[in-house]
C-alpha cells in the first residue's frame, strides 16, 4: 500500500482567554495533541473514541478546514508529497479538490433555498469546472450513482428523507470526483436500517471511484462493518491502531477494552457487561500528566502516572501507547457484538 495522507505529530490547540477588554490567555486547550498516522491510498481508516476525544477536530485539521498548530499535513499525490500547511489560501482551495468532507446532519448542512441539481453543481461552479454541459453531465451521472432519480434535481432539501439528504451530501461531496473523503459521523442521525443502505453506498463507491475514507464515528459496530483498520482516540492522541479484527477481537490497550465492552449484543437473553470507566474525562485544558488515560485505568501505576507512553508497533501492524501493553491481557468484543450490519438495498 502506499501512503496518500501522513500526519507527522500533529497538534491542534486553542487558547483560552478572559477579560472583557483585556483578553489576556489563561490556559491551553489541547484538542489534538501529537498525532502521527498515515492513511494508506484506497483504505478505510475508522476513527473511534467518546466525545471530546478530538476525532472530528483531527478530520478537519487534514482538511484544513481547522488550522493545525503544529506538525504536517502531507497529501500524496502524483508521487510527491505536498505539505498543506505550507499551502497559501489559493493554493488549498485547489487541493480542497481532491479532498472533501461529508457531514454529520444531512438537513443542516444543505441550503434549503437551492435544489438538488444546484446544490451538486456548486462545487463545480465555484472551482469553473466545466460547462453548463459538462456540469449538467457530471451531476447526472453522480446522482445515478448515489442511488437517486434525475427526477429530484429540481426538488428542495425539505422534499426528501434523512437517508436522501445524505445521499444528497455524498454526490455533492464526490462530484470533483475527489481522492480523500472525511466521513465526520456520516450516520448518526439516521435510523438504523438507512444506516446500513449509507454505510452500502459508501463502500460501493470506494471500490467504483477508488477512493479514500477517514470514517469517523460513535457506532463501533458501523466502523467494523467499513473499516480496514481502526484507530482509537483519546484527550487528543491516537492510543491505539491496529487491523479491524485485532483491536476489535484482541486489544492492547485499556481504553480500547472498554469500548469493545459497550458493544451492545444482539441477544435480549444476554446480559451486556461493560466495563465501567471511573471518573469523568480530564479537562483538556488540563490533561494529567504520564499517560492521560491513568486517572480512570484500572491497571495504571507509578509509571502510568509520571512518564508519557509512546505509540509503539506490539505486534505487525498493531501500534499501542500503553507501558503495560505486553503483558496485560484484555477482553474483546464478543462475536456477535461486531458482526457486520446488513447489506440492505432498499432506497432511502
Amino acid at each position: 500500500m502506499t501512503a496518500l495522507i501522513e500526519l507527522d505529530d500533529v497538534k491542534v490547540h486553542y487558547g483560552v482567554r478572559k477579560g472583557v477588554f483585556a483578553r489576556r490567555l489563561v490556559g491551553v486547550v489541547h484538542a489534538v495533541d501529537g498525532v502521527s498516522i498515515t492513511i494508506d491510498r484506497g483504505e478505510t481508516l475508522g476513527l473511534v473514541g467518546e466525545s471530546g476525544s478530538g476525532k472530528t477536530t483531527l478530520g478537519r485539521a487534514i482538511l484544513r478546514v481547522v488550522e493545525p498548530t503544529h506538525g504536517r499535513v502531507l497529501f500524496h499525490r502524483d508521487g510527491k508529497p505536498v505539505d498543506l500547511r505550507g499551502l497559501e489560501r489559493a493554493e488549498m482551495r485547489r487541493m480542497w479538490r481532491h479532498m472533501q468532507l461529508i457531514f454529520q446532519d444531512p438537513y443542516a448542512s444543505l441550503n434549503p433555498r437551492m435544489t438538488v441539481r444546484d446544490i451538486i453543481a456548486e462545487p463545480l461552479v465555484a472551482n469553473g469546472i466545466g460547462n453548463a454541459a459538462e456540469i449538467a453531465d457530471r451531476v447526472a451521472d453522480m446522482v445515478r450513482r448515489v442511488g437517486l432519480s434525475l427526477e429530484h434535481l429540481g426538488r428542495y432539501p425539505h422534499a426528501f428523507s434523512g437517508g436522501q439528504r445524505q445521499r444528497i451530501s455524498i454526490a455533492r461531496a464526490l462530484v470533483l470526483r475527489p481522492e480523500f473523503i472525511v466521513c465526520d459521523e456520516p450516520v448518526s442521525a439516521l435510523d438504523v436500517s438507512i444506516q446500513a443502505q449509507i454505510l452500502n453506498l459508501l463502500k460501493e463507491l470506494q471500490e467504483e471511484l477508488g477512493l479514500t475514507y477517514l470514517f469517523i464515528a460513535h457506532d463501533l459496530a458501523a466502523v467494523s462493518y467499513v473499516s480496514d483498520r481502526v484507530a482509537v482516540m483519546y484527550l487528543g492522541q491516537i492510543v491505539e491502531l491496529a487491523p479491524t479484527s485485532q483491536l476489535y477481537y484482541a486489544p492492547r490497550h485499556p481504553y480500547t477494552e472498554a469500548l469493545m465492552s459497550a458493544i451492545p449484543v444482539a441477544d435480549p437473553d444476554r446480559a451486556m457487561r461493560p466495563q465501567l470507566l471511573p471518573g469523568e474525562r480530564p479537562d483538556p485544558a488540563n490533561p494529567p500528566s504520564g499517560c492521560r488515560f491513568h486517572t480512570r485505568c484500572p491497571y495504571a501505576d507509578a509509571a502510568c502516572r509520571n512518564d508519557p507512553p509512546a505509540l509503539v508497533e506490539r505486534a505487525a501492524g498493531h501500534w499501542v501507547a500503553c507501558h503495560h501493553a505486553d503483558r496485560l491481557t484484555l477482553r474483546g468484543a464478543t462475536v456477535d457484538a461486531a458482526v457486520p450490519q446488513p447489506a440492505l438495498s432498499t432506497t432511502a
